[in-house]
C-alpha cells in the first residue's frame, strides 16, 4: 500500500514537472502581479450585509457592499491596469435583474433600429387602446372567415409502422 502512495506522488511530481502548460506568462504585467503584496484590506460582515474593499501594489483596487433583499444585491467597483499601461476601471450592480456593469472599455449594444422603435411604439398604443395581439391568427382581421382554397395547415403525424426503420447504408 505505501508502495502505491509513493509510486502515485512520484508520478504526480514527475507529470507536473513535464506540464504542457508553463506557469510562467509572457505578459508585461505577469512578473508584477504574481507578487503583488496587499497594501490595505477591509472587510465587515454583518448578517444582513456585508462590505469589503482591498488595494494591491500592482494599482488593482476592488469595493464592494451587498445586503440581503429577497437574494443578495450588491454594488461595486473594481480597477486594474492592463497590458497595454492604460487603468480600466467597472462599476458594477447586482441583483434579481442580473449584474449590470459600466466601464468606458466595455461593449455597448448597437441602437435599436428605427423600423423596432416605430412598431414598439405602435404596439403600446394599441395595448393602451384595448387592442390586444397574441399572436394567433384571427381571419376576422383579415376580412372574415379564410376562402375554400386558403392555406390552412394540417397536422400530419408520422405513425411508426413494421419495417418503417430500415438499417443504414455506408
Amino acid at each position: 500500500m505505501q508502495l502505491l502512495i509513493i509510486a502515485t506522488a512520484f508520478f504526480g511530481i514527475a507529470s507536473a514537472a513535464f506540464s504542457p502548460y508553463p506557469q510562467q506568462s509572457n505578459r508585461p504585467q505577469a512578473d508584477f502581479e504574481r507578487n503583488a503584496r496587499i497594501l490595505s484590506y477591509n472587510s465587515e460582515v454583518n448578517p444582513d450585509s456585508y462590505r469589503f474593499n482591498y488595494e494591491t501594489e500592482n494599482g488593482i483596487k476592488a469595493e464592494e457592499q451587498g445586503r440581503e433583499v429577497e437574494g443578495i444585491e450588491a454594488q461595486g467597483a473594481f480597477q486594474y491596469t492592463g497590458d497595454d499601461g492604460q487603468i480600466y476601471s467597472v462599476s458594477y450592480t447586482a441583483g434579481q435583474a442580473g449584474v449590470q456593469a459600466q466601464g468606458a472599455h466595455l461593449p455597448t449594444p448597437p441602437p435599436t433600429p428605427e423600423a423596432i422603435l416605430k412598431a414598439l411604439e405602435q404596439n403600446a398604443r394599441d395595448e393602451a387602446a384595448g387592442i390586444i395581439d397574441d399572436g394567433q391568427y384571427n381571419p376576422a382581421k383579415y376580412g372574415g372567415a379564410p376562402s375554400a382554397n386558403a392555406f390552412v395547415p394540417q397536422q400530419n403525424f408520422a405513425r411508426a409502422q413494421a419495417g418503417f426503420r430500415k438499417p443504414y447504408k455506408f
